[in-house]
């Protein structure tokens, strides 16, 4: 008699140890279902910061049409600075202006690029186009109207 009772005490104890590990169990598969939600949130959230990035980065001009002409259009600096989005007669005038000593006026910048300075109306595409540097933050124009690098 003194086996039965052992046998029993025996599986009272495995019982209530089953118990406990059932529990336990419970309590691991619910964590880690929360960690596959916890992943696939931290995922999608890096999937959206690298689309957000390759979209910054990839500022390209976007050629517009303005009365039926095609014209390029002139990116506004970021943070992250990237001439390359400008295009070529652009990134010329903004090398001029930065390598120059101070500021420079709009007739300097022809005479370096080898304009007629000398007949004005062949400087005023030439000042639109400092101007519009200027505007989408690349230059800053000066009350004088000269021209300086954007620091």
């Amino acid at each position: 008699m003194r086996e039965l009772e052992r046998i029993t005490t025996c599986r009272n104890e495995l019982d209530t140890l089953a118990e406990e590990l059932t529990k336990q169990l419970q309590e691991v598969q619910a964590e880690r279902e929360e960690l596959v939600i916890a992943e696939r949130v931290l995922t999608r959230l890096v999937e959206e910061d690298r689309a957000a990035e390759d979209a910054a980065v990839a500022v390209v001009p976007v050629p517009g049409r303005v009365a039926g002409r095609t014209v390029l259009l002139v990116p506004h600096r970021s943070e992250k600075p990237d001439e390359a989005a400008l295009p070529g007669g652009y990134r010329k005038i903004l090398a001029i202006v930065r390598a120059a000593d101070g500021p420079v006026q709009v007739k300097a910048v022809g005479e370096e690029l080898g304009l007629e300075v000398a007949v004005r109306g062949r400087l005023e595409p030439l000042r639109a186009k400092l101007t519009k540097l200027a505007d989408r933050g690349w230059l800053h124009k000066r009350p004088d109207g000269k021209f300086t690098p954007r620091r």
